[in-house]
């Protein structure tokens, strides 16, 4: 009986799967603590492990427990890597502060217990997990897309959000997500993008029941609230997931949050998290982290700067207006990567293959090494690690009568990589979608935030094929 469930519940197998890895790596992060231990430390020690199994059980014990109970057995679909190294470094930390607490009340009167020993089991359970885990979620992507484990998905909406959606679910198999078909009214085709269209919104009930839906998507943004708090209501079975893309929301990039005057509840749809002392910190971090990049890259930078002369005539540093905060011009540096005689014909997107690109200068953009100039920027203030990409002035005057609020990305310093350039926005790119990534960054600040976006921008360098 249990093997059929588990046979019919295939996300239970992979949580059961993460729970074994789990205690696997923690047992043997506490193992090399203690072998770590006796090459350390010169002094009279238990040269066996079993008086040591006491404080394995409960250091194993607890950290699972503090594991579950901080949802990391509740894995999101998208988490990423530095997600989860941060959940699974945090998760870890407590744990082993409630584990310290638990030695000292069971073992007081029997063992001092080795707290370096502790330390070693702290770091190096951070080490594993995360590597564990990691090596678990391309298995589980993999698995996920050949269809194991797989969420059974309805989009209720065929137009042109329910087909961005739709893309979005395409190019992400691993996400585990199966598109069984659309629900449409105004459907004008049986067929979108080869996904068949099940019916109308009065049919939800049924095509739900009928495909063993698990998660509906209404992609609706023009639907009145009543419409879409109807097909909600027909979505009443108590294992589904609804999700709801926003309407008037969709262009406030930031995140909506519940608040009160005096008891009145009110949702605010814009704030700047970056002000007072976070602005001095977010320039700190600006100055030393240009400042040691400048340090260890000017070996590099000079013999670039030495092969872009040979390469091509023409200056080594290409430098354009480009506006940053408050809309105010500067001048952005680059190492050149085109002929000089590029602008000739005025401004222009770079675009894949282009003519106009130097032999080395396609190499340095393909990773970004062009941009590294730039930290001089930062250091001048001008420009900032992470923010807003800047845009020349020719186009901020187009962009800021077409597409709505984007004059608020000016609202803080221009970045040398920002969030939206690590979901692969940038170049010749849909702006009003960079403009609601660049907001949302804005609105969600963190230092954290920043020293991911960096991490992933290195990652990216090596890993991005769409550059140019």
């Amino acid at each position: 009986m249990m093997f059929g469930w588990l046979r019919r519940n295939p996300k239970a197998i992979f949580r059961l799967l993460l729970v074994g890895l789990d205690a696997s790596m923690i047992s043997l992060a506490f193992y090399l603590a203690y072998r770590l231990r006796l090459l350390t430390e010169h002094q009279n020690l238990p040269t066996t492990f079993t008086p040591y199994l006491g404080m394995f059980s409960i250091y194993l014990f607890t950290i699972l427990v503090v594991f579950f109970f901080t949802r990391l057995y509740h894995r999101q679909r998208a988490l990423s890597h530095i997600d989860e190294l941060s959940k699974v470094a945090t998760a870890t930390s407590v744990g082993t502060l409630i584990a310290i607490a638990l030695f000292s009340l069971f073992f007081k009167n029997e063992m001092d217990y080795p707290r370096l020993m502790v330390v070693y089991a702290w770091l190096l359970t951070i080490l594993f997990v995360f590597i564990g885990r990691t090596a678990y979620a391309r298995w589980q992507w993999a698995m996920q897309a050949k269809g194991y484990g797989a969420s059974n998905v309805l989009i209720v909406g065929a137009g042109e959000i329910g087909r961005i959606i739709l893309q979005k679910i395409l190019r992400s198999p691993g996400l585990g997500y199966k598109v069984v078909g659309f629900v449409d009214d105004r459907a004008e085709q049986d067929k979108v993008m080869g996904v068949p269209v099940l019916g109308g919104v009065k049919d939800l009930r049924n095509i739900l029941d009928r495909e063993q839906v698990n998660e509906v998507i209404i992609a609706m943004p023009e639907a009145s609230h009543q419409e879409i708090l109807s097909i909600i209501g027909m979505c009443d079975r108590s294992q589904l997931n609804i999700k709801v893309f926003p309407d008037v929301f969709q262009i406030m990039a930031g995140e909506v949050n519940i608040g009160d005057l005096d008891g009145l509840p009110l949702l605010t749809v814009r704030d700047v998290a970056l002000r007072g002392w976070k602005l001095t910190l977010k320039r700190i971090m600006d100055i030393v982290g240009a400042s040691v990049a400048l340090v260890l890259l000017s070996p590099l930078m000079l013999f670039m700067a030495i092969l872009i002369k040979l390469d091509s005539p023409g200056p080594v540093f290409y430098v354009q207006e480009r506006m940053g905060l408050d809309a105010k011009p500067f001048p952005m540096l680059k190492f050149r990567s085109m002929r000089q005689d590029a602008d000739a014909n005025g401004p222009g997107w770079t675009t894949k293959n282009d003519p106009r690109r130097t032999r080395f200068g396609a190499f340095i953009r393909r990773y970004s090494l062009d941009e590294l100039p730039q930290l001089i920027n930062v250091l001048l203030g001008h420009m900032s690690l992470v923010g807003p990409r800047p845009e020349q002035p020719y186009y901020v005057e187009q962009f800021r009568r077409s597409i709505p609020r984007y004059m608020e990305r000016h609202r803080e310093k221009a970045g040398i990589t920002g969030w939206a350039q690590i979901h692969g926005l940038r170049g010749d790119t849909s702006i009003a979608e960079r403009t609601k990534y660049d907001l949302w960054y804005i609105e969600n600040w963190s230092l954290w935030l920043d020293i991911k976006i960096l991490i992933k921008t290195l990652v990216r360098i090596f890993t991005d094929r769409s550059a140019y």
